[in-house]
């Protein structure tokens, strides 16, 4: 018949015995558990008077098991274990596990973290972790819950949401006092800025100017940059025109820091976009409102595009 609980050791005393046993060192184990080198002596040999038996063999600098101590080790030992483990899965179920999103840097830097400030006042509870690559990930073997990618609608991975397609127009820090990009001389007198990324369609220099008929026309220069949020800090600080994907960085236009040029050339291309996408298709809650959110923030936007297509004769 088993030992009633009452007449079971305390739980401490079996923790004291399990890490002695598990380090065999006294000193060691003391400081596993923040204890005194005395302390924890006092409680392995409490434990031996409860049980009326030696539990080590004590010899100079050195201890050992006697057979009644490696017998009750080998299930003290288990027992902890599992405490251990169960301990560790309570813990992580009280912690808040943060909703994990990835996206392009310069989605990120442009889209995204201008945009974080409103989602901690609507969703103060909620832990968000952005991870800022290009490259396009596996959500599920990354760990990672939410992805924006810009891409066809061919190219976009199953199950994913449209949040608005590309548009583009030529964009410009107001003290270029510039108001469109044909004038007689404008092109001849500025800096380009590129973004010297995979090639897509308008967001090349070469390919806007073919669109307005000014192939032939030589810019004062070029500069290129390999991140597209670059780009927008040279052209916020005058330093040349930028290809502005309206999406991006319609803010800026909205506060005046940069002026959207009127070029005559439709601005909306059809091929690509920015798709949101998702590892789970039933995610657990949380999850389920950052998409929610970045929905809302996402027809915003789109109704922003359409707004500065309107105004430069493009929509």
């Amino acid at each position: 018949m088993p030992t009633p609980l009452v007449r079971l050791a305390p739980l401490d005393l079996i923790r004291g015995f399990v890490a002695v046993g598990r380090r065999m060192s006294i000193t060691l184990a003391a400081e596993d558990l923040c204890l005194t080198q005395s302390a924890l002596s006092r409680q392995v040999h409490a434990l031996e008077d409860l049980l009326g038996t030696a539990l080590f063999h004590r010899g100079y600098r050195s201890i050992s098991f006697t057979p009644a101590g490696e017998r009750l080790f080998r299930t003290a030992d288990s027992a902890v274990q599992q405490l251990q483990e169960v301990f560790e899965v309570l813990t992580q179920a009280q912690e808040r596990l943060p909703v994990t999103i990835t996206a392009s840097i310069g989605v990120t830097a442009l889209w995204l973290l201008p945009r974080l400030n409103r989602f901690q006042q609507r969703y103060p509870n909620i832990d968000l972790r952005v991870a800022a690559i290009d490259k396009n990930l596996d959500l599920r073997a990354e760990g990672i819950d939410l992805g924006i990618r810009y891409c066809t609608a061919k190219s976009a991975p199953p199950g994913a949401v449209l949040l608005f397609e590309e548009a583009v127009v030529p964009v410009a820090h107001p003290s270029l006092k510039l108001a469109r990009l044909d004038e007689r001389g404008a092109l001849a007198a500025h800096v380009l800025l590129e973004f010297d990324g995979p090639r897509r369609p308008l967001l090349r220099w070469a390919d806007q100017l073919a669109a307005m008929g000014l192939a032939q026309v030589k810019p004062k220069g070029m500069l290129r940059f390999n991140q597209y949020d670059q780009v927008i800090q040279a052209a916020l600080a005058g330093q040349g025109i930028a290809i502005g994907r309206i999406a991006l960085i319609e803010p800026l236009l909205a506060e005046g820091k940069l002026a959207a040029l009127d070029d005559s050339v439709p601005g909306r291309t059809t091929a690509y976009g920015y798709w949101l996408y998702q590892a789970e298709a039933n995610p657990r809650q949380d999850v389920s409102d950052v998409v929610a959110w970045i929905r809302s923030e996402a027809r915003a936007a789109e109704a922003a595009v359409s707004q500065v297509l309107a105004a430069q004769g493009g929509g």
